[in-house]
């Protein structure tokens, strides 16, 4: 099989290149009273990012991208609406699984994402005849937590850089795999939360499979309830998880923010959703009721069998 390496260079710098070339001057203005100190840094910093960026760009030119309306009958423009009673289902389902193949194992961050790069490559290539290797670098820190405090992870697009924000417990496979999927070069949201499930789905790994059922179920509450900490905590709490679960889950998806904290997160939101919707997606709603309806239509229809079978799967085949 073809092999393409995305040298992502820019990923084993110790920091992120990109915001230490934006945040050099103002840091050694501060510390050093020198602004040209700080200039100097910025343009080392930039200059590398860029190398990084077209080394990348150049590596990428000869990727075959996956055509999901093709290969799965949906797209983001072609999407779908799954009843609410098929999503109250499915919920009942999922928690049922959940309960049932619950582990606690934890995988240390740096071999989770290993683990779940390969997973995740090997779809891919299923579908495209191309393995397309990156790296699986992940910082644990950066200045986009202080932008998006609502987010979980990130990614750089251009030069393949991705952070975990904060610890999320039994979904941090998912949280993890989704950046790997941007990473690889799959930017749009739903792209990337369904490539992060079928990665889970099919590996075999109780802790992977463990986090899409997890990540699914989270979604499909956001789409029922919207996003309300208070219903959602309320609803999570009468599904009848067992702890451990109701715990993660309640303090990822159900926790209300501080008013300083919240009132950023309200208006980044919306400026992300306005990214999203300018850049060909739907906005938010991609990365939850985009997401689930796309599974439910995929496991109903022709394609069902680019659903791995196993927990993952949740509903049958729907005879033509």
């Amino acid at each position: 099989m073809e092999e393409i390496r995305i040298p992502n260079s820019a990923t084993y710098s110790p920091v992120s290149l990109l915001e230490l070339g934006l945040a050099a001057p103002l840091v050694s203005r501060l510390l050093l009273r020198s602004t040209p100190v700080g200039l100097a840094l910025q343009t080392a910093a930039l200059a590398l990012y860029a190398g990084s960026v077209v080394d990348d760009w150049l590596a990428r030119s000869g990727v075959r991208r996956i055509d999901f309306r093709t290969v799965f009958g949906a797209d983001v423009r072609r999407l779908p609406t799954m009843p609410v009673a098929d999503r109250e289902a499915e919920v009942r389902v999922l928690v049922e699984r959940l309960n049932a193949m619950y582990t606690p194992e934890r995988i240390p961050r740096p071999e989770l994402a290993r683990r779940v790069d390969v997973h995740l490559t090997e779809v891919i290539a299923g579908v495209t005849g191309q393995r397309v290797r990156t790296s699986t670098e992940i910082r644990g820190v950066s200045l986009m937590s202080v932008v998006f405090p609502f987010a979980l992870g990130t990614a750089d697009i251009l030069s393949g850089d991705v952070a975990i924000l904060r610890d999320t417990g039994i979904f941090e496979p998912h949280v993890i795999v989704h950046e790997l999927a941007h990473r690889k070069g799959y930017w749009k949201e739903l792209h990337a939360q369904v490539l992060a499930y079928l990665a889970l789905a099919g590996s075999g790994d109780p802790v992977l499979v463990q986090a899409a059922l997890a990540e699914r179920l989270a979604r499909q509450l956001t789409t029922l309830e919207g996003d309300d900490p208070a219903a959602v905590r309320a609803r999570v709490r009468a599904a009848g998880l067992i702890e451990p679960v109701e715990r993660q889950l309640v303090s990822l998806r159900g926790r209300t923010p501080d008013p300083i904290s919240g009132a950023v997160s309200d208006a980044m939101k919306q400026l992300y959703d306005l990214r999203m919707r300018v850049t060909g997606q739907n906005g938010l709603s991609d990365y939850d009721e985009g997401f689930t309806a796309f599974l439910w239509a995929l496991e109903r229809g022709p394609h069902a069998d680019r659903v791995p079978a196993g927990p993952a799967r949740v509903w049958t085949r729907t005879p033509a």
